[in-house]
């Protein structure tokens, strides 16, 4: 299959739980939709991704809704070869659906659309001297975010609730913590988080809550002809 513009989550497609979310503003049913862990089980991909202590983790889900942890260094390295598979069938846009920083993907000619690289500067941009509180998936990614966020002006705050497993209960924990911790913006920061989730949260913390995949599927819209 052939197509210009392609999504790539490190979970499996496509993804249900944000396809709704990404259709507002993308003609899914015009793109291809590529997951890294497509066709494997939880067990194949527990072997080959589980990450070990100290890497640092990446969370998605599979297409069952199930959670999965990874490794973010395999990640890495096996998103590359997906990005050369769907540049070598065409691909003139690829969107990256994972929030995680990465450092060393590359395409030849296509554009690469990584959220890591589009959110938090657009983020700084906005938000000023304006403190930002920064709802992760797993608390091991609190520690992994300063750099990723340097650009603040004001050093962030973190909560921690699952995009996939977090239930009311502990979105509204997560939104009292930011309270707490004076946040004046919320940014709800992994692609599975959903606009059922920051509607809640709008009710609870009464400042914006800014979803990363939202930003970047705007953006993602003004490259398609």
């Amino acid at each position: 299959m052939n197509a210009s513009f392609a999504t790539l989550t490190i979970g499996q497609a496509p993804r249900s739980d944000i396809m709704p979310l990404l259709a507002t503003y993308l003609p899914l049913e015009q793109m291809m939709h590529v997951g890294l862990l497509d066709g494997m089980s939880e067990q194949q991909i527990a072997a080959r991704y589980c990450p070990q202590v100290g890497e640092k983790v990446l969370v998605s889900r599979l297409l069952n809704g199930a959670q999965v942890r990874l490794s973010a260094q395999q990640v890495e390295q096996e998103l590359q070869l997906k990005i050369t598979e769907l540049e070598a069938m065409g691909c003139d846009v690829i969107m990256l659906l994972c929030t995680g920083e990465f450092g060393h993907l590359r395409t030849a000619t296509a554009l690469l659309l990584e959220p890591d690289h589009i959110v938090p500067p657009l983020i700084s941009a906005i938000v000023g001297e304006h403190r930002v509180g920064i709802v992760v998936p797993v608390k091991e990614q609190i520690q992994e975010q300063a750099s990723k966020w340097q650009l603040l002006a004001t050093p962030p705050c973190f909560a921690v609730a699952s995009p996939y497993l977090a239930d009311k209960a502990t979105l509204a924990q997560a939104a009292q913590s930011l309270l707490q911790q004076g946040a004046e913006v919320v940014v709800l920061d992994c692609i599975g988080y959903h606009q059922q989730q920051r509607d809640f949260l709008l009710t609870k913390l009464k400042i914006p809550v800014l979803l990363s995949n939202v930003l970047v599927a705007k953006l993602a819209a003004e490259l398609i002809v």
